[in-house]
């Protein structure tokens, strides 16, 4: 049964809070009401944060990582290898890579992997962006860092076949991930095993 509001600017918050992944009209009402009872500021911090991020960040021209420049922090700091590239799927993997403390290369974003069933096909990711990189020269190194799953593997061996004429060399992390895992819900030392002891992409098992 729809929930009854007497109060339409409370309706409409519960609505716009719904549509965040993972919160339905309960959560969303609960939420909605923890702010009426906070002080003023509090909802209006929430609301200039939320306006801010939105204004403020950007993507990375070089790998697509968010930004509040350009050029992200990762890529332009010198303290990373630039001839080593890991290439993930979100803006998240890369959080969780960088968490594992194991990996001082840079990455590269494709924002999703292959999935026909949804529509998304490789015009629809970052993988040109990719190949145009490995080909300026600079890269050695392709480290193919998906989760491990049918569609995961499906953009790895579609990125191996873009990259094969180029002579770098293509790795994957090694199968401590398990098939079938997402690379967010895989533990930080399994993560950082796997990128330690990552294998030749046509050599993996």
């Amino acid at each position: 049964m729809e929930q009854e509001f007497s109060s339409r600017l409370l309706e409409e918050a519960v609505t716009h809070f719904s549509r965040l992944p993972g919160v339905g009209r309960k959560t969303a009402l609960r939420l909605a009401l923890h702010l009426l009872r906070q002080d003023e500021s509090v909802a209006a911090g929430l609301g200039n944060a939320i306006i801010n991020m939105r204004s403020g960040i950007r993507y990375c021209r070089v790998c697509h990582n968010i930004s509040e420049h350009e050029v992200c922090a990762i890529c332009a700091s010198p303290m990373r290898d630039d001839r080593t590239v890991c290439v993930v799927e979100s803006v998240k993997d890369v959080m969780i890579f960088e968490n594992t403390g194991q990996y001082m290369g840079l990455y590269h974003v494709l924002g999703g992997v292959i999935s026909p069933i949804d529509g998304i096909g490789p015009d629809k990711l970052e993988i040109d962006s990719l190949v145009e990189r490995v080909r300026s020269g600079v890269v050695d190194e392709v480290i193919l860092a998906l989760s491990a799953t049918m569609e995961g593997d499906t953009t790895n061996y579609y990125i191996y076949r873009r990259l094969e004429d180029t002579g770098v060399k293509v790795t994957q992390l090694s199968r401590g991930v398990s098939v079938g895992n997402e690379i967010e819900y895989t533990d930080e030392i399994t993560l950082g095993r796997s990128l330690l002891n990552r294998t030749l992409f046509m050599n993996a098992d």
